[in-house]
């Protein structure tokens, strides 16, 4: 028996149905960490981000967090605003995971929730990998379906991602997500096959 708990990564592109099979995980029983939801707490007022972030680009602080749109222009202008800002933030996020595994205790299965899983690397931490994937044009239908996208901001953000094909040739695991009973029970069926494996 692992003294931790098997560790799998979830990513998957904008509009595959990432947010809706961690959140399937979770109901599950899993314990899921979500790298997105722990940028925004160390942006937050309070948050660990906060201050270094600030003696870095003043201007991106506003009312003590961490304001995107503000960082959001540096990036457009200073090339090294990005670098700059990631050796800031990773560190704080890694930590931030490294301490949810830790606290999981006796937990068989834990969940990582990474966007950019594969472009930063975090796949050599982890055991197994799961991608999630639709067709283009379900992914095209649900990422405009979403308030104030546009086709030119999906073009923009497809082409800062990952291609799905190239990310579901590096997964350990695949799931397609086209309805909810079947994403939910393929997320069943690996639950119940990991922890069998890693009992």
């Amino acid at each position: 028996m692992t003294s931790r708990p098997f560790l799998l990564g979830l990513t998957g592109s904008i509009g595959m149905g990432k947010s809706t099979t961690a959140a399937m995980f979770a109901e599950l029983g899993v314990p899921v960490w979500d790298a997105d939801a722990t940028v925004h707490a160390l942006y937050a007022p309070g948050g660990a981000a906060v201050a270094p972030i600030a003696a870095l680009y003043p201007q991106a602080v506003q009312k003590g967090a961490v304001d995107r749109a503000a960082l959001k222009a540096l990036i457009a202008v200073d090339k090294q605003a990005l670098s700059r800002l990631e050796s800031v933030v990773h560190p704080l996020v890694s930590a931030d995971r490294k301490a949810f595994i830790a606290a999981q205790g006796g937990a068989p299965l834990v969940l990582l929730d990474i966007p950019l899983l594969f472009e930063t690397g975090a796949d050599a931490d982890l055991d197994a990998t799961l991608v999630v994937t639709a067709p283009p044009e379900v992914q095209r239908a649900r990422v405009l379906a979403r308030p104030g996208m546009t086709e030119d901001q999906l073009a923009l953000i497809l082409s800062r991602q990952m291609p799905d094909a190239e990310k579901r040739a590096r997964a350990t695991y695949v799931i397609a997500t086209e309805t909810l009973d079947g994403t939910r029970a393929a997320v069943q069926n690996l639950i119940e096959s990991l922890k069998a494996r890693h009992a």
